[in-house]
């Protein structure tokens, strides 16, 4: 009864803040501030309002929340724990035959891009040949360093 009268009041407000919108010629505003102040009443009419607060004064649906929030816990750490031992049963059986897919591609350390095919001009935009090989080395051994 209580929550039904304060969605009453809260719509009720809603809607003189509407008019007073209006009233100022500011019509979207005034219309979409409209349409929020009527949710509440349209929530209780629809009985949404009783049916939470039926479920939040009940210890029954409190004890069923808690029985879903400890199963999200088991389903969390068991995926947890499957990740650290390898994934499935069928990954970890693979593993231990030696069945394992190549992780890495057989050319992995070979350049993936083949040269350029944009003729040379001479331009102030073609890099310097010097320059380049620089920069490569430097790329190559940054990813040596890290395995890569």
């Amino acid at each position: 009864m209580i929550a039904e009268t304060v969605c009453s009041a809260v719509s009720a407000a809603g809607l003189g803040i509407a008019v007073v919108t209006a009233y100022r010629k500011r019509f979207l505003s005034a219309a979409r501030i409209a349409a929020y102040s009527l949710v509440p009443v349209g929530l209780v009419m629809t009985g949404v309002v009783g049916w939470v607060s039926d479920t939040a004064f009940s210890p029954v649906a409190w004890a069923g929340f808690g029985v879903l929030g400890a199963a999200w816990l088991l389903f969390a750490s068991t995926r947890a724990v499957e990740r650290r031992r390898g994934g499935t049963r069928a990954g970890r059986r693979a593993a231990r035959s030696g069945e394992t897919g190549a992780a890495v591609a057989p050319t992995a350390s070979a350049p993936s891009l083949g040269p350029g095919t944009r003729p040379a001009t001479g331009s102030a935009t073609a890099p310097r040949a010097g320059g380049a090989t620089e920069d490569f080395s430097d790329i190559e051994a940054i990813l040596k360093k890290h395995g890569i």
